[in-house]
């Protein structure tokens, strides 16, 4: 699980900041924030250049469930797998203001991510699906496409919303955090 920030952390920095995002976690969010603006909002649905972009989603996701088990400390899912205790007690401490800053992953973190790559796994799935000749113009296999990339829409909009709650509350650019990969220690 995350740990709290006062705890002593391995990779400090000069300047007291600690290098918490490595470049395949941080290249993996940005595919992804670049794929679904590009295949929702911009491509046409289901031409040549959705389903690449598609493709390209789906690698960056395949990379990243193995960096889970291999990778970097807070890119591991063993470091941030929240326990549904965990999660309760967070979300009340969340809704007493008191909720404590954490390096990695919180726990509603770690379950929004945890969604998202599930998410982002049953649209890679059912997008290539819909390019094999036994579903080929299916109606219901296309809504339910359309479906899960709309709910990645909404939960992504909750995601950045979080961030941007959480950067005011600690009072910490956590989407520039993501950029650089470096939080304050």
């Amino acid at each position: 699980m995350a740990l709290f920030a006062s705890k002593p952390e391995a990779g400090f920095a000069s300047g007291g900041d600690l290098r918490v995002w490595d470049p395949v976690v941080r290249l993996f969010h940005w595919t992804v924030v670049a794929g679904c603006v590009l295949d929702l909002f911009v491509l046409e649905d289901g031409a040549g250049a959705h389903r690449m972009v598609g493709y390209g989603v789906a690698t960056a996701l395949a990379v990243r469930l193995v960096w889970g088990f291999v990778g970097a400390r807070h890119a591991r899912f063993r470091d941030f797998a929240p326990s549904p205790a965990s999660i309760a007690r967070y979300l009340k401490e969340l809704s007493r203001g008191e909720e404590p800053r954490f390096i990695g992953h919180n726990p509603a973190g770690a379950v929004m991510m945890l969604a998202l790559m599930g998410l982002l796994g049953a649209v890679s799935i059912t997008g290539w699906m819909l390019t094999l000749d036994a579903y080929f113009g299916s109606d219901g296999l296309e809504r339910l496409h359309e479906g899960l990339a709309n709910a990645i829409l909404v939960l992504a909009g909750l995601h950045a919303a979080a961030a941007l709650y959480e950067s005011w509350r600690h009072k910490e650019n956590l989407v520039w955090s993501m950029v650089t990969g470096r939080k304050r220690a």
